[in-house]
């Protein structure tokens, strides 16, 4: 669907992506994360032809975009939607105008405009008010205008620069069961760019994270947050601090694996006792999935790794 190899992008002297090599699978929710400068929203502008990139290649359903002359790229764009953070939405226009405006710029009918606005807009949970105006709207509801607009002309991806930035929790998430719910039903690439890594935990299948236009992390959204790099760590922020004495290990568990009662099980069966010294539980795409570190004694670490390899546990010694 989407190919990228050794992408570099520079703006004179300074490069701002580097060495850019990753792939989006039709059909999957992907996120590009960072933290502001990443270079994230320039290697978006890249994929829908808006910004040049200095070499590498770029492909989208096997087009090279630095290839594509002024129709071409005016062609190839079309089968791009794009949502931003302040929706950019005409003010003096009604709701049902807004979503119109890509399909009446490319020449449709009348009838086929009124069908797809309205099928949309049932879609998006607006059909009431398509006769309103921007003004009368909430961000949440403007949002959902917005989004309606960016698939009249039926897009192969949907781009979000920042879409949920401006809206509060509840709204964000009821922003993001919308798009789960448009890419189940019409199937759509989604690629999101945010710095919200709420957004990612939620929704995102897999996920690239730029820091200062290089790749410090790319794999399943699930994978990234189960077992973190210190790259990663240094990302989100955290730090891990265990005791200088005795064994830490770190044991890690994945989909839905309650943790709680698999220590307490260990704990009894090997009859031992250990201190929990750190632990965290991420809802990735509606699975629980974590790791926790535990200190036991030295004569302790063979039962225990022993224990854990039997029951298939993934685990390190810190």
């Amino acid at each position: 669907m989407i190919s990228i190899k050794n992408l570099n992008k520079y703006y004179g002297d300074t490069q701002v992506l580097k060495n850019i090599s990753i792939d989006i699978k039709k059909g999957e929710i992907f996120a590009i994360v960072g933290h502001s400068g990443a270079g994230k929203s320039t290697l978006m502008r890249c994929i829908n032809g808006l910004e040049d990139y200095s070499d590498g290649s770029l492909q989208v359903n096997g087009k090279e975009i630095k290839e594509l002359g002024k129709e071409e790229l005016r062609a190839f764009r079309k089968n791009i939607g794009m949502i931003f953070q302040h929706f950019s939405l005409i003010q003096r226009k009604t709701v049902f105008e807004n979503v119109a405006l890509p399909m009446q710029l490319w020449g449709y009918t009348k009838a086929e405009i009124t069908k797809k606005v309205k099928e949309l807009l049932a879609l998006v949970g607006l059909d009431e008010k398509l006769d309103s105006y921007p003004n009368e709207l909430s961000g949440g509801q403007k949002q959902r205008v917005a989004i309606a607009r960016a698939l009249t002309l039926d897009p192969d991806v949907l781009l979000s620069d920042e879409a949920t930035s401006a809206l509060d929790p509840n709204t964000t998430t009821s922003i993001l069961n919308l798009l789960k719910e448009i890419n189940d039903k019409l199937n759509i690439t989604i690629v999101l760019v945010t710095h919200e890594m709420e957004v990612v935990k939620q929704i995102a299948q897999r996920a690239l994270l730029l820091e200062h236009g290089n790749i410090i992390g790319f794999d399943d959204t699930e994978e990234l947050f189960l077992k973190p790099d210190e790259q990663m760590k240094h990302f989100l922020g955290e730090t891990e601090v265990v005791p200088n004495e005795g064994v830490n290990i770190k044991i890690y568990f994945p989909k839905d694996n309650v943790f709680q009662s698999f220590i307490t099980k260990m704990a009894r069966e090997l009859d031992m006792d250990f201190d929990i010294v750190w632990g965290k539980l991420e809802e990735i795409n509606t699975h629980i999935v974590g790791n926790m570190v535990i200190n036991i004694k030295d004569e302790q670490k063979n039962s225990v790794i022993n224990y854990l390899k039997v029951h298939d546990i993934v685990w390190e010694v810190l």
